[in-house]
């Protein structure tokens, strides 16, 4: 059986652009993608620390080092430029690989420079 689980997580990045005319997505910093070992046209859920709203998109590469945190198209709408965010990246495991697997999570600061990382041990 396949359940879906926590792969990685970059926890409160701050919104940089929310551009509703562009094609939907959420824009990363290369350098965070490769941090947290998400990749582009990934699925991820983005929740928003002010507001609580929640939504689903993909993941577009942004310019290694820019800090780029952008949010495409309609979910634009459900962020603010300055909005803490959580990002979160799942993957269909098996227990066994659920058991090897330790989510990476990234920490960030207020200008998204990485403050921490650390992971997680199943229970």
């Amino acid at each position: 059986m396949l359940r879906e689980v926590l792969h990685s997580k970059i926890h409160r990045a701050v919104v940089t652009a929310a551009l509703p005319d562009y094609v939907g997505s959420i824009t990363i910093d290369a350098a965070l993608l490769a941090k947290c070992g998400m990749r582009v046209n990934d699925k991820v859920l983005v929740t928003n620390c002010r507001n609580g709203e929640r939504f689903e998109t993909y993941i577009f590469k942004g310019k290694k080092g820019s800090k780029a945190i952008e949010v495409n198209g309609s979910a634009a709408h459900l962020v603010e430029p300055g909005d803490r965010v959580i990002i979160m990246h799942f993957a269909l495991m098996t227990d066994g690989e659920y058991r090897k697997n330790r989510p990476r999570v990234l920490i960030m600061d207020d200008k998204n420079n990485i403050t921490d990382t650390m992971r997680y041990k199943p229970s």
